[in-house]
């Protein structure tokens, strides 16, 4: 349905991605844990190995995708459907606060843990594991927490940190989430807070970081950080 065809547009929205074609199709990719790009030199055509889920090409390179959890076609006046479920983006902040704004009331509006609510991509999109516990060690919260029990100010914060954190992640390429790493080439054991460092002593007071599984993936906090 899109062999062949011209890409006009592409454009992310959280985890996911748009490319827009020339006959009014667009393909709805999200990488998921496994999904990643490829790119090769066109002056040698790469074969196919394993399977590629999405070839893409011109005069200079190759681009093959694959392992995403979603790669479809749909019709480009599907996508605003698309769009709607999903929760505001901080790499795209309205100017108005718009965004910042849907992000307070749907926290401030449930009963739902925290920890919970920041990997829901309905609530804010782009934001996964290393974010979550990064986010709310920088601001000391429990992750156990209601959305409703947080006040507008502790809401606000995260979201404009999250703007903050992922501008960074952008630029650099990697997730830093300590301030004095930003402008430097930290190694990976170096870059966060509490991510992945269960049972190390937390950088801030020296208390054990503790690990659990919350909506289905592993989150580290510091339980007096965040206490």
């Amino acid at each position: 349905m899109i062999s062949g065809q011209v890409l006009r547009r592409s454009y992310a929205v959280g985890k996911q991605m748009f490319l827009e074609f020339d006959n009014d199709l667009t393909l709805r990719i999200h990488l998921g844990i496994y999904g990643k790009w490829q790119f090769h030199d066109s002056t040698q055509t790469p074969q196919v190995v394993g399977q590629v889920r999405a070839r893409f090409f011109n005069a200079n390179l190759y681009a093959d995708l694959r392992g995403p959890t979603v790669c479809e076609v749909i019709a480009s006046g599907d996508v605003e459907g698309v769009l709607k479920r999903l929760g505001p983006d901080p790499l795209n902040p309205n100017p108005k606060s718009v965004e910042s704004n849907r992000f307070i009331k749907k926290v401030l509006s449930s009963s739902t843990e925290i920890g919970r609510l920041l990997m829901s991509q309905d609530v804010i999109s782009g934001i996964g594991n290393v974010y979550r516990a990064e986010l709310l060690f920088r601001h000391g919260i429990e992750p156990h927490t209601p959305g409703k029990a947080l006040t507008e100010s502790q809401v606000q914060a995260i979201w404009d940190d999250s703007v903050k954190l992922l501008k960074v992640g952008v630029k650099t390429g990697f997730m830093i989430t300590r301030d004095a790493l930003f402008a430097k080439h930290p190694s990976k054991e170096e870059r966060n807070w509490v991510y992945k460092r269960e049972g190390k002593p937390c950088r801030n007071c020296q208390t054990e970081i503790k690990i659990e599984l919350m909506a289905a993936r592993k989150l580290y906090w510091c339980p007096a950080c965040q206490g």
